[in-house]
């Protein structure tokens, strides 16, 4: 039988040690608990001296060991107390332990006689095999085993039902209590979870919003200033104002859902990188390598604008010698692996410790990649995100790996 619930985790063995030994003590009978399997999970408490021997022989404490689960096993099917012999004639009892009808274990207790005319009445719980009488020394110790009347025995056995099945309500009650609190801290995380994310997507969405005043207004402007250029034959300006165009159109175009194809989001890294290749020149290279089956994949908006933006103001403004930042894009058959690499002197540990955990780390550009790591995991589940590898070495550089399903617009 596999249970979902196991006794030693169910219940506090110590507490149910401390309980075992009072009620053995109060009404001068062998107790002990055993598990689903009929092994024991306490002490013995006020066992025979018959009893106590035999269990230090391996054979006969197996017999005993059968015996018990047999017993447990019975009163699990009757769901109540049942009184039989074990297999050397002693009579016992066997009390169920269970919750919603899952079997835990049993209280065992007796290695008792009672009245001889009802002790007759009492089946064997296993076959009567005496093996025991080939031990002489135990012949004596059986004989002097302690005698009780059947009326108390049997009203020994109905108080310890009642004893179990108020502890496994209690600890039942505690269990499910625990469980809601659990539950209810996960739902508190999760509400805590979706405020940030929000939080920070209008973050990533502030430049959009300053351009959203009137931006027919603004392209208007833009083409303008694009048409004098052509007009002027100033081709680089006419380029730059193209790629910005395509910028603001990208930053005004992302849906309610925060999502949009990588194909728009790499044509906007393209154009902010051309731009920036005006104002810069020669300190940075850039090479995009994205297979085109993954161009219709969907991905949360400006999820790379923070990197590229941390790339510059990390990496290619602090030094004068060239940088290099390279995207690529593979996958594991289910989900779309981005990484984001560079050439500068990477990050420590606890540089990446704090990005991730969500610490501000402003210096570090922490925020826009926590905010990346957030909003992945809302949209997609826990199991998505980024993760960030770095040697911290000069020039070594660092990689943040993205992950998230390779869905299709």
């Amino acid at each position: 039988m596999n249970n979902k619930y196991k006794l030693h985790e169910f219940l506090d063995v110590k507490r149910l040690q401390t309980l075992q030994d009072n009620f053995s003590k109060s009404m001068m009978i062998a107790l002990v608990v055993v598990d689903q399997d009929g092994v024991p999970v306490t002490q013995a408490s006020g066992f025979s001296d018959f009893c106590a021997r035999s269990r230090l022989n391996e054979s006969l404490a197996n017999h005993c060991y059968e015996s018990d689960n047999a017993g447990g096993r019975a009163a699990m099917e009757s769901g109540k107390p049942v009184v039989y012999r074990c297999y050397c004639g002693f009579v016992e009892f066997a009390v169920p332990i269970m919750i919603n009808d899952h079997y835990l274990g049993a209280f065992i207790s007796g290695q008792v006689k009672v009245e001889e005319e009802k002790e007759r009445t009492i089946p064997y719980i296993l076959d009567n095999n005496e093996i025991w009488k080939e031990n002489e020394w135990l012949i004596d110790l059986h004989h002097d085993a302690k005698r009780m009347p059947y009326d108390r025995f049997e009203s020994t056995a109905s108080t310890l039902l009642h004893v179990s099945s108020y502890l496994v309500e209690q600890a039942h009650t505690n269990n499910i209590q625990r469980e809601l609190h659990r539950k209810d801290l996960e739902l508190t995380d999760e509400l805590r979870k979706r405020v940030e994310i929000e939080r920070s997507l209008h973050e990533a969405e502030f430049k959009a919003l300053s351009y959203q005043i009137n931006p027919h207004f603004l392209f208007n402007v833009l083409n303008t200033i694009g048409r004098l250029a052509y007009l002027e034959d100033a081709q680089r300006t006419e380029t730059m104002v193209h790629d910005f165009s395509d910028m603001m159109r990208y930053l005004l175009r992302k849906n309610n859902h925060g999502l949009i194809t990588l194909s728009h989001e790499i044509n906007y890294v393209t154009c902010y990188m051309s731009i920036q290749k005006v104002r810069m020149n020669d300190r940075f290279d850039y090479e995009c390598d994205i297979p085109e089956k993954y161009l219709d994949v969907v991905c949360p908006f400006l999820i790379l604008q923070p990197l590229v933006e941390n790339f510059f103001n990390y990496v290619v403004e602090p030094r004068d010698t060239p940088s290099m930042l390279r995207i690529s894009a593979t996958d594991d058959g289910h989900d779309v692996i981005l990484e984001v690499t560079d050439n500068g002197d990477g990050m420590s540990r606890a540089d990446i410790a704090n990005i991730l955990s969500g610490d501000e780390n402003r210096q570090k550009g922490g925020i826009g990649i926590n905010n990346i790591k957030n909003r992945l995991q809302l949209l997609f589940g826990e199991s998505y995100g980024l993760v960030i590898s770095s040697a911290h070495q000069p020039r070594m550089g660092t990689t943040i790996t993205l992950k998230f399903p390779m869905l299709q617009a």
